[in-house]
């Protein structure tokens, strides 16, 4: 959707490739206070986005068709969590 950086894509998992993303893995990775902060404002928009599309979806779905979505696409987004794209 978009080219802001995510945990997955920050330029510290390109020097160890190899290197497991879990989650003890990314907790001891250092990232910069701007790349977190981009991180953070990337989720923060999918979430303020999810949340337009099921409020459209609730009061008006016939704005749904008109942007040219399914109601299954439009359900599918929003059950997405925040931090997948």
């Amino acid at each position: 959707m978009d080219d802001t950086p995510t945990l997955a894509s920050a330029p510290h998992q390109a020097s160890r490739p190899r290197t497991p993303v879990g989650p003890a893995e990314v907790s001891r990775r250092h990232y910069s206070l701007a790349t977190l902060r981009s991180i953070i404002a990337t989720w923060d928009e999918r979430k303020r986005v999810r949340c337009d599309l099921e409020r459209k979806l609730k009061e008006d779905p016939y704005l749904i068709d008109d942007i040219g979505l399914t109601r299954r696409q439009v359900e599918a987004e929003i059950a997405k969590p925040f931090w997948q794209a």
